[in-house]
Formats: C-alpha cells, structure tokens, sequence
C-alpha cells in the first residue's frame, strides 16, 4: 500500500566544519536529540529532461524553483521502500509531495506505467512529470545525513550532511552511492527545518558562533561542475562506497 506525505516548512542552509558542529551539538545538547532516522545514506536520483530544463530553472528562477527526484535510505532492492517526490520551493518556503512505494513499482512509473493509486499526491506528481515530457534519470546524489529533532518540538529538524558526492553515470538507485565529491573533507552541510520559527536558543547559538545562512544546491552544483569540466561524466572510480547498514 503506498503512502502519501505532504511537507510545508521553512529550510536554512549553512556550511559548518567538524569543530563547529561539535561546538553547537555540546551547546544544545539538551535541546538538540538525535531523531528517529539518526544516521542514514541518503541517495536521491534527480530526474531532468535531456536539455536539463529542470535544473537550469531552478538555477535562474527567482521566487519559485523545483525538482523530481526519486530518493531511497541507502542501497535499495527491488522490494525495497523508496520516495517519489515533487519539491517546490517559492519565497523560501518549501512544499514537498511525496509518495512511497517499491522500487521495482517506482521503476515502472517511470518507464510510463500510469500511476498505482489515483490520489491528489499521485496527481501532482504525475502532472509534473507530463509538464515536463516525463523526465529521465540525470544525477544521482548521496550523502551521510545525520538527524536532530528539538526535544520540546518535533516539528523542528536539524541534520548535517557529511560527503556528499554525485555521478551522472550508473544513474540506478541499486548501484550504491559512489560518486565525486561536491564539498571539501571536513566540510558539512547543515539544514535547518521548521513550520515556525526557530527556537531562541537556536538562533541565539548560531549568533554566538557565528554561523551564517548560505545558498547550496547539491544537483545544482553537480550540475554546474559537470558543466564546467566540459560534461565529463563523474565516475565510479574512487567513489566513497555506500556505508549504511540498509
């Protein structure tokens, strides 16, 4: 039986080194809890159109930007759960639709099977997707997330992303997570998620250490780097291997 999510929330972005995001987690130690998914490789295949049209807008778009993306928690099978997400973001908010279904089912929708429930989700999704010409695999992005929840608000979500890294070859969930590096080692990404505001303390210890908002896109990056190298492929070779014990 597939499920359907329905996200709204706010999302910060900032770049921290090992020595800050330590000094933040012994801050908040009692406020900062590692949440139900605590750590995971998270590998997301991003779909775009053979012109990449979906990541070039995003890129230069202004208010509103958005992006297919089928996502598993660590290597999967043909059984496996894996997400099928719509994510939209518009004057900083993000509203992401979601669905959940074996890769095997995800496969198929893909190659042009109709969709396997007819729910609002479903029908989101499956507009986008004929919108933009029923995109096709592009890049595959992987990472090591690490999960916080505030203990007085779960609503409230911090993860660090350490290595994460993409190739534009193997474009397949089940090949693992290989691929080239998109950050400097010892660099992490962390994202803030909220439906509110943040917690005073929070703001307060991002003031105190001088941690500053930024923009990042990983696809975005991959994007524009295999660009930059001429559209040479990201490679297999040397890749960090999947660690997750999914």
């Amino acid at each position: 039986m597939e499920t359907t999510y329905i996200f709204k929330r706010i999302e910060c972005k900032y770049f921290v080194d090992d020595v800050t995001k330590k000094r933040l987690l012994q801050r908040l130690k009692n406020e900062l809890i590692l949440d139900q998914y605590g750590k995971s490789t998270i590998c997301s295949l991003y779909l775009d159109t053979p012109d990449h049209r979906i990541i070039r807008n995003s890129i230069d778009a202004g208010a509103y930007k958005e992006k297919l993306r089928l996502r598993s928690y660590g290597t999967p099978k043909a059984d496996s759960i894996v997400y099928l997400e719509l994510k939209k973001k518009y004057q900083g908010v993000v509203y992401k639709r979601r669905v959940s279904l074996p890769l095997a089912a995800a496969k198929a929708y893909l190659m042009g099977e109709k969709p396997p429930e007819n729910s609002q989700i479903w029908r989101e999704i499956d507009y986008a997707m004929g919108y933009y010409g029923w995109p096709k695999p592009a890049m595959l992005i992987s990472y090591e997330r690490e999960a916080y929840a505030w203990a007085d608000d779960a609503g409230f979500r911090v993860t660090f992303d350490t290595a994460p890294r993409a190739r534009n070859t193997a474009l397949l969930l089940e090949r693992g997570s290989g691929g080239a590096p998109l950050l400097p080692l010892g660099l992490e990404l962390m994202e803030v998620k909220s439906a509110a505001a943040m917690p005073l303390a929070f703001a307060r210890a991002l003031n105190e250490l001088s941690i500053l908002p930024t923009s990042f896109s990983k696809y975005g990056t991959a994007y524009l780097r295999s660009r930059q190298e001429n559209s040479e492929p990201f490679p297999m070779k040397g890749a960090i291997k999947n660690v997750s014990n999914f």
